[in-house]
């Protein structure tokens, strides 16, 4: 019984030793353990109602921010003050710099909606021209 007994824990210590040799030190075992690793990350990403909020309100927000700059570019654009052209063009780049990182921000966390994009989030923020 004895025998039985350490025959079994060798066995057990051996299969352990093993498993965490292969996903330790070949590429295989270790491509399949961050596979394993992203798979739970997505999953986490998608059902966790914390990630959703912060991935909304960051995009509400950004909306928000684009939206002021542009309505103050369009509002003053046309003006004959140079000051006030000023505060145009100046909105007009803060808008376009919003726009670009809103656009790069949504495409990496589009993930989060599943095609079910609240309506009051833009898939994309327009360039100013």
């Amino acid at each position: 019984m004895d025998k039985l007994k350490t025959v079994l824990a060798t066995a057990l210590c051996l299969i352990v030793l093993g498993g965490c040799s292969y996903f330790t030190f070949t590429s295989a075992g270790r491509a399949t353990w961050n596979t394993y690793q992203h798979t739970m990350k997505k999953v986490d990403d998608k059902t966790l109602y914390e990630t959703r909020k912060k991935v909304e309100d960051t995009c509400r927000a950004s909306i928000s921010s684009y939206r002021t700059d542009k309505l103050t570019y369009e509002q003053y654009k046309d003006s004959d003050s140079e000051l006030e052209h000023s505060w145009a063009n100046q909105a007009k780049m803060r808008a376009n710099k919003t726009a670009n990182i809103y656009n790069e921000y949504i495409l990496k966390n589009s993930y989060v909606f599943e095609g079910n994009v609240p309506y009051d989030i833009d898939i994309e923020l327009q360039i100013l021209e």
